[in-house]
């Protein structure tokens, strides 16, 4: 199985560049792909840029060039559900767009039953049992992202809760996971969450970026490991 990583920014791709090992590095759409392991999984490495257009280029050039048999995206989020604190992870079971009309995916190309993409079911399941006990700095949880073109402060925020009651917002997850879906390629995505509605702000997500990426790297890896050892 090889594996690929998609990150939106660097600072979410570095914590995983300290782990890969024989490394092979290419160049497309002005996009770099990192190739080698983590471990005994093979894996490509690679930050697409943020937001929707951006991500999902790179998904599509990474299945089309180096034909991973699953993605992952691994970064940070801001927290919707109020439960949620600062630093806790987010792997998702669904993902949707809050900023696109349901329509658009359901009554036109790719003609879904649901606004939701389903992440792949057995990758939730073995990331379920790789991540019982595992000690990061916040909560594990499981459930839903959705994705849109705006950071979320405060504007938009209860609208968003509302009509699609998500534990996470992100601007590139629904994305990649629509170019996943129309490729039949299994997804998975993993957000350590930088900022809430009681910490909100472009502030709050500069001082916790770091630290967050690298919780998404830890429970990323957990991940891939249990995949390898399949």
């Amino acid at each position: 199985m090889k594996i690929g990583i998609i990150c939106a920014c660097e600072d979410e791709l570095a914590p995983f560049l300290e782990d890969l090992q024989e490394t092979a590095v290419t160049e497309r759409a002005m996009i770099t792909f990192h190739t080698g392991k983590i471990g005994a999984q093979d894996v490509v490495l690679l930050y697409s840029g943020v937001c929707k257009v951006n991500a999902a280029i790179a998904t599509q050039v990474l299945l089309d060039d180096h034909h991973v048999d699953l993605v992952i995206n691994a970064g940070v989020a801001g927290g919707m559900d109020p439960k949620l604190q600062i630093l806790d992870t987010v792997i998702a079971t669904e993902v949707a767009y809050h900023d696109v009309d349901k329509e658009i995916l359901t009554e036109y190309h790719p003609w879904m039953k649901s606004v939701f993409f389903q992440t792949d079911e057995k990758t939730v399941q073995v990331a379920k049992a790789a991540t019982e006990g595992l000690k990061t700095k916040g909560k594990i949880w499981f459930g839903r992202m959705v994705t849109g073109e705006a950071f979320i402060t405060d504007d938009g925020r209860q609208e968003i809760l509302d009509a699609f009651d998500p534990l996470s917002v992100d601007m590139e997850t629904g994305s990649m996971a629509h170019v996943c879906y129309v490729n039949q390629v299994p997804f998975l995505a993993v957000r350590s969450i930088t900022d809430t509605a009681d910490h909100s702000g472009a502030e709050h997500f500069a001082n916790n970026v770091k630290e967050a990426s690298r919780i998404a790297k830890q429970v990323t890896v957990a991940v891939i490991e249990a995949l390898a050892d399949r």
